[in-house]
């Protein structure tokens, strides 16, 4: 999203408040976060400049206009009362950027959501916290490596983070209620996706936390994944990937990690195994190696200590490689099919990751890899690559 931050202008630092916002201004506030072209960067600037939401309002259209946007106007009041009526239907709590109560290590990296929607207990996230991630395609190995942790580290009194995804995520989720666990949402709290993960996310919220930037009642798209992916990574002290291919929504998790200053670690897995590709890229280029949870135990010790390693370098797919987007959908697709049928709906997501996908163009493709004989379609419509 192109913002409105005019050229030139430094990141401004946004007002930290020690008694909660009034409810005309956590209004205010959602409504400058739903207003076209305001991000993180503008809506930071805009209270800095002019101290609070509702002042930033007023001057939104004439920012606007400042930046060759004419005929601006900010939110509609009523999408956002609506917004809040759902929110209350479901017991959700807004939380805004520098207010009491929103995550505070969130609230450190530089594209922090101005707004949150928290349902259950968001202090869950001011315990120890590690994020679990890994490929909704997983092996039993990987599974199995996920619920241990998950559990290992909930009994511990480490919060677990991680995606509500199927796979790697819906495991970790799973084993971390005896604990505290946090799902972040990529749409709405009310869509929950997959859908089969509905009666997991209210248990969550019962154990932890649901956490979303985005609006009630919006279906998630591919483009809110990776927005997603940084808020799981900038809640955490730890990321640590199970199983990720090299080009995979796990790999812009651990790479967000390392920019916002997280400890990032890995599962090794087989070389021959296309899902283990990732972290043993991530191993290679200096992360922590994960033989099990007393490994994640030390290193947050460690960062309690002051003494934890840096991980040697950011990780990085291999060299030489062409930026994602000019990468033939075809060879995209390859890259991500193997032997272990996958759904198309699974394919289309991780091929989201790193940028949009139109489904009906993804269709005709495959339609095209199938009569070529590349990939197969198996029971169920899953698909391989042969």
């Amino acid at each position: 999203m192109q913002e409105l931050i005019r050229p030139g202008m430094a990141e401004a630092p946004l007002p930290t408040f020690d008694t909660p916002p009034s409810q005309d201004e956590l209004f205010a506030r959602l409504r400058l976060a739903r207003s076209r072209r305001v991000g993180p960067a503008t809506f930071r600037r805009l209270i800095a400049e002019h101290g609070n939401a509702r002042a930033a309002l007023t001057a939104l259209p004439e920012v606007a206009r400042a930046a060759g946007d004419t005929g601006y106007a900010p939110a509609e009041e009523g999408l956002v009362r609506r917004e809040i009526r759902a929110a209350r239907r479901h017991g959700a709590r807004l939380l805004t950027l520098g207010a009491p109560g929103y995550p505070a290590r969130l609230a450190e990296i530089a594209d922090a959501p101005p707004v949150l929607w928290a349902r259950g207990e968001a202090a869950a996230l001011s315990a120890p916290t590690v994020a679990i991630v890994g490929t909704r395609n997983a092996s039993s190995l990987a599974l199995r490596m996920a619920r241990s942790l998950g559990r290992a580290l909930a009994e511990a009194g480490v919060t677990v983070v991680s995606g509500l995804a199927r796979g790697v995520d819906t495991v970790a989720h799973d084993a971390a209620l005896a604990g505290k666990t946090v799902a972040v949402h990529a749409g709405g709290l009310d869509r929950v996706y997959p859908a089969e993960n509905v009666d997991l996310a209210g248990r969550i919220a019962k154990a932890g936390c649901n956490l979303s930037e985005r609006p009630f009642g919006l279906a998630p798209q591919a483009r809110d994944f990776p927005r997603r992916n940084r808020i799981i990574s900038g809640t955490a002290q730890v990321v640590v990937v199970v199983e990720a291919a090299a080009k995979s929504g796990s790999m812009i998790t651990a790479r967000n990690a390392l920019d916002q200053g997280r400890e990032v670690m890995a599962v090794p897995g087989h070389p021959f195994d296309g899902r283990a590709s990732g972290c043993n890229l991530l191993l290679r280029d200096g992360a922590a190696l994960v033989r099990g949870a007393d490994d994640v135990l030390d290193l947050l010790d460690g960062l309690r200590e002051g003494s934890a390693p840096k991980p040697k370098a950011r990780p990085a797919p291999a060299t030489n490689r062409q930026p994602t987007s000019e990468v033939p959908l075809d060879t995209r697709v390859l890259d991500l099919l193997s032997p272990t049928p996958v759904a198309e709906d699974q394919l289309l997501a991780e091929l989201g990751d790193a940028g949009p996908v139109d489904a009906r163009h993804l269709s005709a493709r495959l339609s095209e890899l199938e009569l070529s004989g590349r990939i197969e379609r198996r029971a169920g419509g899953l698909l391989v690559r042969v």
